[in-house]
């Protein structure tokens, strides 16, 4: 007896769905034909962490397990935009307005956060002060003026968000977005679903804060020093903060910390940069001073002792580290995902004239043997990045 695959009956096709734990064999199952895809919905629910991609520009992604790009016509130009966060499959973009847009790359679904002209700290914005359009208090009252470029590259350092805010999500209403701001990065700042403008939790000089990752109903920020600003935005009338001096062992020291949660483990990652002279391959004479990462250390908070310790390994563990937000998986349930690694890209500095050189500072650093191996992403020699937002790691999410 001859089966009619294309009238298989959808709640069959739907059990079946359920038992696919990546999104792209989802993506193939609905492409058999068109019935399915009807009978299937566009955004399942059910998927867990999908492995990150590595997004290059606003069309290319770079495919961990094969090694392969995969261009993605997403509404969005390639300049004049800066990635300042990549959450739960969501890009937060700036420009030169002062619109925080949220872009999720799967879905093209787009959302706006409060303007960056609504921060606390932001006293004016006007398009017509040419030069001078924003006006930005400092925690002790002075005011200095920041143009477009500036504010879009360097007010904001980067955005986190709690969950993914997409309103086909049942507790999307607790959606909130945490940044850290200012000159200096003196300031963290909130907002929750609903809200009109940003607010701050903590403005103070004394601080000057590297990352930030949300945890349990917490958001978690970091200082290079080791200090801890725990936030809880949701269970009171006010935001409540408090902050922790911390204990740092000797080997405490770094370039970037990157804060991210290990099941329950708090770890604070250093990141270690050198600089060096490189030529433009091009038979000139003209060199440029470049950033490289030789290394990074891994600390363990220690809650009971309120100090940091350095790890050796991260066993199964496999860490994504650059401006995203900090992220952990398990490595065995990813094809083709390397354990006790950490994959970073270079979120630094936009000044960084890497490329410039057809080199790109974006790899795999091993804790077994502390060993670099850069990701081909790009092609050899290629100078393709310029002009384009620093890379930034996204995972896919239908929601």
């Amino acid at each position: 007896m001859s089966v009619e695959w294309i009238e298989l009956p959808s709640e069959i096709l739907e059990s079946i769905s359920k038992l696919f734990s990546f999104y792209t064999d989802y993506l193939r199952l609905r492409a058999v034909c068109h019935s399915w895809r009807s009978s299937l919905p566009k955004n399942p629910l059910h998927f867990p962490p999908q492995l990150p991609c590595l997004m290059l520009s606003p069309r290319a992604f770079f495919h961990l397990p094969n090694h392969k790009t995969h261009l993605l016509n997403l509404p969005e130009p390639s300049n004049g935009i800066r990635y300042c966060g990549s959450s739960h499959g969501w890009l937060v973009i700036l420009d030169d307005s002062p619109n925080v847009r949220l872009l999720n790359p799967v879905t093209r679904e787009t959302l706006h956060l409060p303007r960056v002209n609504t921060f606390p700290d932001v006293v004016s914005f006007s398009y017509s002060n040419i030069g001078r359009e924003y006006l930005v208090a400092n925690p002790r009252g002075g005011v200095h003026a920041l143009n477009l470029n500036q504010m879009r590259n360097c007010y904001v350092k980067k955005i986190v968000l709690s969950s993914s805010p997409s309103p086909c999500l049942q507790n999307c209403d607790n959606f909130a977005a945490f940044a850290i701001v200012g000159k200096g990065q003196h300031s963290l700042g909130f907002c929750k679903k609903g809200h009109d403008s940003w607010g701050f939790v903590i403005s103070d000089e004394m601080y000057c804060w590297e990352d930030v990752v949300y945890q349990n109903g917490l958001f978690y920020a970091v200082t290079k020093e080791g200090t801890i600003a725990v936030c809880d935005i949701y269970g009171y009338e006010s935001p409540q903060v408090t902050v922790i001096q911390t204990t740092t062992p000797f080997e405490f020291c770094g370039d970037i910390y990157y804060v991210v949660f290990s099941g329950v483990d708090m770890l604070l990652v250093a990141r270690n940069l050198e600089q060096e002279f490189d030529n433009n391959d091009d038979g000139g004479d003209e060199c440029n001073l470049v950033y490289r990462t030789v290394g990074f250390d891994v600390f363990k908070m220690n809650w009971s002792e309120m100090k940091w310790e350095k790890i050796e390994s991260l066993g199964d563990r496999v860490l994504f580290l650059g401006g995203n937000s900090s992220l952990c998986l398990i490595a065995s349930d990813f094809v083709g995902c390397l354990k006790d690694c950490i994959y970073f890209t270079d979120d630094y500095s936009d000044s960084n004239y890497d490329d410039a050189c057809g080199k790109h500072d974006v790899g795999v650093f091993s804790l077994w043997d502390q060993s670099i191996e850069l990701l081909p992403c790009y092609p050899r020699n290629s100078y393709s990045r310029l002009g384009w937002p620093l890379p930034i790691w996204v995972s896919p999410n239908p929601c």
